[in-house]
């Protein structure tokens, strides 16, 4: 099936922009591209407040932004996306405050702190740190809202890797894991990372020097580094996955989302097609963002409806 119309207009305006591969381009550079973009994107629904927290890693600290609607009935811990290279908060204030609006949830996004400058493992430990700060943060309120997983590509890497890490260490509980077009695995020799009609905003080539600034050739094959590989997957909370059909990323997603099923855990999977690469991250650029969303509340709604009991 071939790109839809809208998607179709973007790549088209976007290789007409005269922008750099994200291969041919410095750390730098792109990040400086990323913020540019992210101050013409329309400002995000309001929400009741939004307050920045400071969560402990490893001598430091790094910054959680929680929006919270009024009388929200879930959590959502939010990783962006970004190769583990890219992203911030401001960049993610779009993505963040339409989830907590859509969902009734209040969004903890998450200021993880970005390679090469911090290489693996520290995502995934700040990522760690983060959900445990977050069990701290909502079993001080008396809402007993339930925990909800959630990013978008290697933002879902770093959610499917502390999910794991929850449940092999008995820590706090989840209710689901929402992956969007995930990070999942550094083999980049799937078909879908070899067909043509998929070089677009992000190719094999583009994930190749993500992979490259993120971790070393020996450290990637870690199921901390790619989740697919974890020898256990019993036991891990449901799963929503979502797929674009033009995406190097789609089969190792589609891939992940089968071996859970195996592993006895509820999957609901959609591949959204004629959609590319962070499409439901594109609000107000991409329709197709509107119907992920529309598939994110539905079956984030469905999760708290079905297991009202579940504190974190």
């Amino acid at each position: 099936m071939a790109l839809d119309e809208a998607s179709a207009a973007f790549i088209s305006a976007f290789a007409s922009s005269g922008a750099k591969p994200i291969h041919e381009q410095s750390v730098s550079d792109l990040r400086a591209g990323a913020a540019a973009a992210a101050r013409m994107s329309p400002s995000g629904p309001a929400v009741s407040s939004v307050v920045e927290h400071s969560v402990p890693v490893d001598g430091g600290h790094i910054a959680v932004r929680a929006y919270e609607p009024e009388a929200p009935t879930a959590a959502i811990l939010f990783f962006h996306g970004g190769g583990w290279v890219l992203g911030t908060l401001d960049e993610s204030d779009l993505l963040a405050r339409t989830l907590a609006v859509r969902n009734n949830a209040l969004v903890l996004s998450v200021d993880y702190r970005l390679a090469p400058e911090h290489p693996f493992p520290t995502a995934t430990n700040d990522a760690w740190a983060s959900l445990l700060w977050a069990a701290e943060h909502l079993a001080a309120r008396e809402d007993g809202l339930p925990l909800v997983l959630l990013g978008e590509s290697s933002g879902a890497n770093l959610a499917a890797v502390v999910a794991q890490r929850a449940q092999r260490e008995g820590g706090p509980r989840v209710l689901s894991q929402v992956l969007l077009y995930p990070a999942m695995d550094c083999d980049v020799d799937r078909p879908s990372y070899l067909d043509p009609a998929n070089q677009l905003t992000l190719s094999r080539d583009a994930m190749m020097w993500f992979w490259d600034h993120y971790a070393d050739g020996d450290q990637r094959t870690d199921p901390a580094a790619s989740p697919l590989r974890a020898d256990d997957l019993t036991g891990l909370p449901p799963a929503v996955i979502v797929t674009a059909e033009h995406d190097p990323l789609r089969d190792e997603g589609e891939e992940y989302a089968d071996l859970l099923r195996s592993a006895g855990v509820a999957v609901e999977h959609r591949r959204f097609h004629g959609q590319i690469h962070g499409f439901v991250g594109m609000l107000g650029v991409l329709p197709g963002a509107a119907a992920g969303m529309d598939y994110l509340a539905e079956h984030i709604g469905a999760s708290v409806k079905g297991n009202e009991g579940v504190r974190s």
